[in-house]
């Protein structure tokens, strides 16, 4: 605690703040995804559009993609909307409550119930988890296991800033690799800091490899779009898919969405039926995803369009 006082991130605008949906709004963003992308980016444009629960749970679905574009995983922004909708001003204090609404596993309810609501209930995320396995060598365990020991760990006293203290210890200094075991408060009794990487060790993710055919069709400074198909992008406009024709060829870029590795192809449309068609000067407005707005990019960069 005394080292969290003096080197925890204290300056994450989540952190200033008793306001429960900026808490939790902030817990989903920080899902998959970078903190200082979240702070600079995504969690000050979005909460200038949405300030509230209860505007969130006003606007349309579309608008809240729209806002989401670039941040991935948007089963995070449908649920975040759901969950909007159905609690209108105020997300309920209790756990079980919590758990039962969209979106929202064991991880975000106890994050809010204790960032919060201030209650004395454990907290783990993955740089916690890595903290309590090598504190108390924990090899091979189940996530229940490692949630018991941060319940007998807790400091009921100030359960928040324990919680946050853990965090960003994992987070700045039990690191993955190459851990600052010697800047540790907790060293001299770590059970597994001699062999600190030995409770890292993953699985190799394997990835499976897509090639995506799509077609830019611009017309009077519109592009055309079309409501996404399959669950990748579920509720956003995309590109439309294309047999591929080597002569209306524009280019190719690479892109990684959560375990596809995609090689995405592009080619020259004249037209397309039952097109929505949107202007270039509202793409920023409107639901489509970073792979749609880099396909736009590498289309619009060329002279031939």
């Amino acid at each position: 605690m005394a080292w969290y006082e003096k080197a925890g991130r204290h300056e994450l605008p989540w952190r200033n703040t008793q306001d429960i949906y900026r808490i939790y709004l902030s817990e989903i963003m920080l899902q998959q995804t970078q903190v200082s992308r979240v702070r600079d980016e995504y969690y000050p444009r979005f909460l200038e559009k949405f300030p509230t629960l209860q505007s969130l749970a006003n606007a349309s679905l579309d608008d809240v993609l729209a806002a989401w574009s670039g941040l991935g995983y948007y089963s995070r922004a449908r649920n975040l909307h759901k969950t909007a909708y159905l609690a209108q001003k105020s997300l309920p204090t209790d756990y079980k409550e919590l758990l039962s609404l969209p979106g929202i596993g064991q991880y975000t309810a106890s994050a809010v119930c204790s960032f919060g609501y201030n209650q004395s209930i454990p907290v783990v995320d993955t740089n916690i988890a890595r903290v309590l396995k090598r504190y108390f060598a924990l090899l091979h365990v189940k996530d229940k296991t490692v949630w018991e020991y941060a319940q007998k760990l807790l400091n009921h006293k100030d359960p928040k800033n324990h919680n946050l203290a853990l965090m960003d210890l994992g987070s700045l200094i039990c690191l993955p690799k190459n851990p600052k075991c010697e800047e540790c408060p907790l060293q001299q009794e770590c059970q597994g800091k001699t062999e600190a990487e030995l409770y890292t060790q993953t699985k190799k993710k394997e990835y499976e490899s897509l090639e995506l055919f799509y077609g830019i069709c611009i017309q009077n400074e519109k592009i055309a779009l079309t409501p996404a198909t399959g669950n990748m992008y579920k509720g956003m406009l995309e590109l439309p898919a294309v047999d591929p024709i080597e002569e209306d060829f524009l280019g190719s870029f690479k892109h990684s969405y959560t375990k596809y590795r995609l090689h995405v192809k592009l080619y020259h449309l004249d037209s397309f039926e039952k097109a929505i068609w949107v202007s270039t000067d509202a793409l920023h407005v409107t639901p489509i995803s970073s792979l749609t707005k880099k396909a736009l990019s590498t289309a619009l960069n060329k002279k031939t369009m």
